[in-house]
């Protein structure tokens, strides 16, 4: 009853898969009638255990311990060697089968978070779109309307130096040549913000610094690992240098990891001394911010970008990998086994057939009562091995008390020519016989 809890702990997944693997494996070592249980909990194993490593571990285990406690107490190579391929059916092909199971599983799950990227992805590029037509009414808003307001701010200029014009009214007309200045830099800056949407590279980012009259020059090193936070990161530094550093010259760098904005120092700098709100924003965005001041005086933005997570389409990628080999070595790694475990077997009959061939000349010299010593001088080196022995019936039954050896008489691998047989009593052979 204890070996059925066990087997019921196991399946109902109560214990570690590779401790109930384990402990299942022990119980039908001890009693064969638990061996139905094994490829069932193989199985549940490869499908909940995460790592394959301890589980290959416990079967290399189960195998050496199971040979070496076999070779200890003298069972005979062709009863137990024969157990490890009921061992690599029983156990290590349900094992990889579950291991198959479970990463078809993980396929099927990024296959389904793919498809909610790509709807996610759809609705970026949809809100994409409506950004660039904002971006192109805002144009033609410019186009018009900036040039409208340009020239009612002239006409309110003309009104303002009027000399026939009272004092009210000239206060009016600079109030409304003031309200149309500002309201041409309100929308020069929502068609820059605009603009920035529409071109997200870095080199455009620097060169509308450039046109805009900043002294500016652009390096670069590599390909940028993020290409969004870079831009962002020189976005930031350029925008900092603009307004706390004035007419200074600014060089932004940017590698595969690396991007930094470096200005020199300016007659009218009021650097930041700890990062303003947007390089804040930033901090969460990279693996290391730095912002502060330089040897000559000037300021530095410099962060470390981190290479963005894998999406769920490199997750898929990887998962068919791992579903595709998965699926080879579940059938080539029993195969493997199994050829090899019958190389060895194979190897290990040849052996003993080879080495258990008593020559037919030196048995018939064989004589009763002749010394057990001399006897073992003109035998071969191993006996012959159990399985072929029992495969012989009509030996007498020797004497009382005496212990048996048997030989092969020739050394061929398909089968058998006679069979001898030699039994010592008193350190001397007692009888000696042949059979078919």
């Amino acid at each position: 009853m204890a070996g059925v809890g066990v087997i019921g702990a196991a399946v109902a997944g109560w214990i570690r898969p590779q401790v109930g693997l384990l402990l299942v494996i022990g119980l039908t070592m001890d009693q064969g009638n638990f061996a139905f249980a094994v490829p069932v909990v193989a199985y549940l194993t490869g499908r909940r255990a995460a790592q394959a490593r301890p589980v290959v571990w416990l079967f290399s285990a189960v195998f050496v311990g199971g040979t070496v406690l076999n070779l200890v107490r003298g069972i005979d190579v062709t009863q137990w060697f024969p157990l490890t391929i009921w061992l690599v059916l029983l156990g290590v092909l349900p094992w990889l089968v579950g291991r198959y199971r479970r990463q078809y599983q993980a396929l099927v799950r990024a296959g389904w978070e793919r498809v909610e990227q790509l709807e996610r992805e759809q609705r970026i590029v949809a809100e994409r779109e409506r950004l660039r037509e904002r971006a192109r009414i805002a144009q033609d808003m410019h186009d018009s309307l900036g040039h409208e307001l340009a020239l009612l701010a002239v006409r309110a200029g003309a009104l303002q130096v009027a000399a026939d014009l009272p004092e009210r009214h000239r206060k009016a007309a600079a109030e409304l040549r003031a309200g149309a200045a500002d309201a041409t830099d309100r929308l020069h800056e929502i068609i820059g913000l605009l603009r920035d949407e529409a071109d997200g590279s870095v080199a455009g980012l620097v060169r509308r610094a450039a046109s805009s009259g900043m002294d500016v020059r652009l390096v670069e090193d590599g390909v940028p690992v993020d290409a969004r936070t870079a831009y962002r990161v020189v976005q930031e530094g350029l925008t900092n240098a603009a307004k706390h550093a004035p007419g200074a010259s600014v060089v932004v760098r940017v590698g595969a990891s690396v991007v930094s904005v470096t200005n020199g120092p300016s007659e009218e700098t009021s650097q930041l001394t700890g990062g303003g709100s947007g390089l804040d924003g930033l901090a969460g965005r990279v693996r290391d911010l730095r912002a502060g001041a330089t040897a000559d005086g000037g300021f530095e933005v410099r962060a470390v970008l981190e290479r963005p997570e894998s999406g769920p389409q490199d997750e898929l990628t990887r998962h068919r990998q791992q579903r595709r080999r998965g699926l080879v070595v579940t059938f080539a790694v029993p195969a493997g086994l199994v050829a090899a475990l019958s190389v060895v077997m194979v190897g290990y009959y040849a052996f003993a057939t080879l080495n258990s061939v008593l020559r037919p000349a030196d048995f018939a010299a064989l004589r009763a009562g002749q010394a057990q010593g001399d006897v073992e001088r003109v035998l071969p080196r191993m006996d012959l091995i159990n399985s072929d022995v029992d495969r012989v019936r009509t030996f007498p039954d020797p004497p009382a008390g005496a212990r048996c050896r048997y030989f092969r008489s020739d050394g061929n691998l398909l089968g058998l020519g006679e069979v001898y047989r030699l039994c010592f009593q008193n350190n001397r052979l007692a009888t000696k016989d042949a059979r078919p």
